[in-house]
């Protein structure tokens, strides 16, 4: 099975719209896919259950039935840090539940299949009074996909992010830019300047997109994704 996790620099730094357009682009190579969000905060009743929307972009655009609870089996009303959504709601997220969610949702995959987890908020999610989510993703091995969100101080979110990821000896195995703010000057001296200082290879580049817009655009796809994913 092929498993990677997308992290961001930041909170809002698009997340979901990259992990949802690297599903599509992994169903156009005819296999299946799954997202798994497996922490959320923010979320509204519907059908008499707690939902986010960011599970539910993920859930909708694999192509693998599965109910929503396990798509996203932790999950909050409040849009505040984890930890402390779960300590209001008198839960614990705990590594071993992580785990054992994680564990059952891989039930659903063929060994041909690819699971695509978002994380939460930036890289440092702390998810107890103990653990961080880096924690969970070092445990379990993961292949790492780092979104950069860019906008003023992108480069040092970047930078650092990587630096910690390499310190704790998770594999990053590449990074995709995402246009979150317009106004920004200089996007591609950015961009530039992280290919020259980051030692893995730029995946994607994603255009602005707005939330008002019909349809989603398209990654600006480079070949090195495909290799990197596996895609033969």
């Amino acid at each position: 099975m092929n498993e990677i996790f997308i992290t961001g620099t930041d909170t809002e730094v698009g997340k979901t719209f990259i992990s949802s357009l690297l599903i599509k682009y992994i169903k156009q190579h005819k296999k299946k896919v799954l997202g798994f969000k497996p922490i959320a905060a923010g979320a509204e009743y519907a059908f008499g259950e707690l939902v986010n929307d960011d599970a539910l972009t993920l859930l909708e655009s694999g192509n693998v039935s599965v109910p929503y609870n396990i798509i996203n089996p932790y999950i909050f009303e409040q849009a505040i840090a984890p930890h402390i959504a779960a300590q209001e709601s008198k839960k614990c997220i705990t590594l071993g539940g992580l785990n054992a969610s994680y564990k059952s949702i891989k039930t659903r995959l063929d060994p041909e299949g690819y699971l695509i987890t978002e994380g939460a908020g930036g890289w440092a999610l702390p998810i107890n009074e103990e653990d961080y989510l880096y924690d969970w993703v070092k445990a379990q091995n993961l292949n790492v996909i780092l979104v950069v969100g860019l906008k003023l101080g992108c480069l040092n979110h970047a930078l650092l992010t990587h630096a910690h990821m390499k310190s704790i000896g998770v594999n990053c195995i590449g990074w995709i830019a995402n246009h979150i703010d317009p106004s920004m000057h200089a996007q591609q001296q950015n961009i530039d300047s992280l290919i020259a200082r980051l030692p893995m290879p730029l995946l994607a580049v994603a255009p602005f997109y707005n939330d008002s817009e019909s349809e989603k655009p398209k990654l600006q796809v480079y070949k090195v994704l495909s290799d990197v994913l596996n895609l033969k």
